[in-house]
């Protein structure tokens, strides 16, 4: 039984591939999508200018963001643009420790959507690190105007709200699954014989046999 140990810190050890895979895709995806949708709206739409997409429900309304995800703290892009360096290192130095294949499309849903808008922050005017990101989705009702980045941001915090109600670790498994694993060291056994009793071993000696009367002749 100890001998499961090492082979249980070999398992936590071990690379999930179909993780990275998983974490990769979706990374590239949403990357993609974001940059391509950008590049669309910068081409065929001129600043503050509005197109109803499904009439005043949703439309697209080009402006440009100094700021965070929802126009939020404007005037900060330099704040932001470290920020977003510092979680893409961070998401691409922990992935090798995700196994499970939920959290590998959280965490690349949220790389591919800081890594868009750090794109803009770095290659956009008006300079490299204090460029202005592109947002052009604007629906009914909602304050702020936003990005495909922005979304699969604000998509990978539920996500994460998720995995996190269900108990489900970066191992694939759930909260309660790992409690019920038993534990690598073997029971010890109960005994199964006692002791005697010093009444029990006090040895009983024979009774003596009667002493023979002579017959007095």
């Amino acid at each position: 039984m100890a001998a499961t140990e090492p082979q249980a810190e070999v398992r936590a050890s071990r690379v999930s591939v179909r993780a990275l895979i998983a974490l990769a895709v979706v990374a590239l995806a949403v990357y993609g999508l974001d940059q391509f949708t950008k590049f669309l709206i910068v081409k065929n739409l001129t600043e503050n200018e509005q197109v109803q997409a499904i009439g005043t429900i949703l439309q697209f309304h080009f402006v440009k963001n100094s700021g965070a995800a929802f126009s939020i703290a404007s005037g900060s892009t330099w704040v932001f643009s470290i920020a977003a360096s510092a979680v893409t290192v961070f998401i691409i130095g922990f992935a090798r420790r995700i196994r499970s294949v939920g959290w590998a499309v959280l965490f690349g849903m949220l790389l591919g959507g800081t890594t868009g808008n750090l794109t803009d922050r770095l290659f956009r005017a008006p300079g490299f690190a204090v460029g202005h990101v592109v947002d052009f989705i604007q629906v009914a009702g909602f304050p702020a105007i936003f990005n495909i980045a922005d979304s699969f941001i604000v998509a990978s915090m539920g996500l994460f709200i998720i995995l996190t109600l269900r108990g489900i670790g970066l191992d694939g498994r759930r909260a309660t699954t790992r409690k019920s694993t038993p534990s690598d060291e073997p029971a010890v056994a109960a005994p199964t014989s006692q002791e005697p009793d010093a009444d029990q071993s006090a040895v009983i000696e024979p009774a003596s046999a009667p002493e023979a009367h002579g017959d007095g002749k």
